[in-house]
């Protein structure tokens, strides 16, 4: 069981119960339409969001400013780093003791959202890159989420070349400064697989426990879920649930999600089935 995280006021300890991360995109064309660029106030809005999903149960808030749907083009750093600073430093004024954590690529842009006030790198690209983002991660004490990608999809055992995958990118993390009890593992649904791998995967996360990190799961909309259910983006929330419960009871310690009350709902109930400790208030 991978040791207790603290992150701010939040102590993670895995094993005990899951986390939820609530999704605030600050981009125009979110794949789950989702994205608060194009309202009149961004910034008030994503701040508005942020808020209101703490008050919902997210445990950490994670920002992100460049979309990772499928054939997007990533804008450049500057205009990644001015989509991002401003909510991640209004969110840690108004809520000095919320985790937050930054979604991005880009070495400048994890720079700038920690010096801004961010606790964690989420970082899409951790094993297609090398684990690139460590030494800033590293150097300001962050936790690392390294998130499995792929620029050829695998062809065999999808499951065995995520373990490997991921595998190879946490010992690069270690390699750029991480220290290990700061690294975090996300299979990548929908990133560099097919819907049918990600189903694979998706039965089996329980492999990713040998990598003895905790695990983050990101499924929230994904594509897979409206191909299987055949329904758009907004209509996806039970599927979504499914996954939840079902990654629970693999071993998942922190879900990343757009919709918290039903997340935080379905984790509350997974984790008094699959993990034990609730007992009823006495009268």
């Amino acid at each position: 069981m991978p040791e207790p995280m603290h992150i701010r006021n939040l102590q993670l300890d895995f094993g005990a119960r899951t986390y939820v991360m609530g999704i605030v995109n600050m981009t125009p064309d979110s794949f789950s339409g989702d994205g608060l660029l194009a309202a009149g106030d961004p910034v008030r809005a994503a701040m508005a969001q942020a808020q209101r999903m703490v008050a919902e149960g997210a445990d950490i808030i994670d920002v992100g400013g460049d979309s990772t749907r499928p054939g997007h083009e990533s804008v450049d750093t500057a205009e990644e780093v001015s989509r991002v600073t401003a909510v991640v430093a209004g969110n840690r004024a108004s809520m000095p003791g919320l985790p937050i954590s930054i979604d991005t690529s880009k070495p400048d842009v994890a720079a700038a959202a920690l010096g801004a006030g961010a606790d964690i790198v989420n970082d899409v690209t951790g094993v297609t890159a090398g684990a690139a983002l460590a030494p800033i991660a590293a150097a300001h004490g962050a936790p690392y989420i390294v998130m499995h990608d792929r620029a050829v999809p695998a062809d065999d055992d999808v499951v065995a070349e995520t373990v490997a995958d991921l595998r190879q990118a946490l010992v690069q993390a270690e390699a750029h400064g991480c220290d290990r009890w700061s690294l975090i593992v996300d299979p990548g649904i929908g990133f560099g697989k097919t819907a049918e791998q990600n189903l694979v995967l998706l039965r089996n996360l329980s492999a990713l426990r040998e990598l003895g990190r905790p695990v983050l799961l990101g499924t929230s909309r994904k594509s897979t879920i409206g191909k299987v259910l055949e329904l758009p983006e907004d209509e996806r929330l039970e599927g979504t649930l499914a996954t939840t419960a079902l990654g629970i009871a693999a071993g998942v310690d922190i879900v990343r999600v757009h919709d918290v009350v039903a997340n935080v709902r379905t984790a509350r109930m997974s984790d008094a089935i699959i993990r034990g400790g609730w007992t009823e208030p006495q009268p």
